[in-house]
């Protein structure tokens, strides 16, 4: 899977939920803070299945909804970084892939 082309495909979608739900995203500023505030939304949302999970939290366990919320996560990543300016295959070259030249 090409990252550059995912992140694409998530920015798209992520315009059709926002206009079919009526979401601001630019209301506040700068405009990567709405991104931001969902990346922790998401987090917070796969932790809460983690401790299903591993039993420290009440609720059904449901390994499909980690999958989701991790899926939510990395979605919200995608979008954070493309609001502020991060080029994301850049910097894993840079950060981690460096390490195993």
């Amino acid at each position: 899977m090409d990252l550059k082309a995912l992140q694409d495909d998530v920015l798209r979608i992520s315009d059709i939920y926002a206009r079919e739900h009526g979401i601001d995203r630019d209301r506040a500023i700068p405009g990567e803070d709405w991104a931001l505030l969902k990346l922790q939304e998401e987090l917070g949302e796969l932790t809460a299945e983690h401790l299903r999970l591993s039993g420290r939290a009440r609720g059904q366990p449901d390994a499909a909804k980690l999958a989701d919320e991790a899926t939510d996560l990395l979605g919200m990543l995608l979008i954070y970084c493309d609001r502020a300016g991060v080029d994301l295959e850049q910097a894993m070259q840079r950060k981690w892939l460096d390490w195993l030249k």
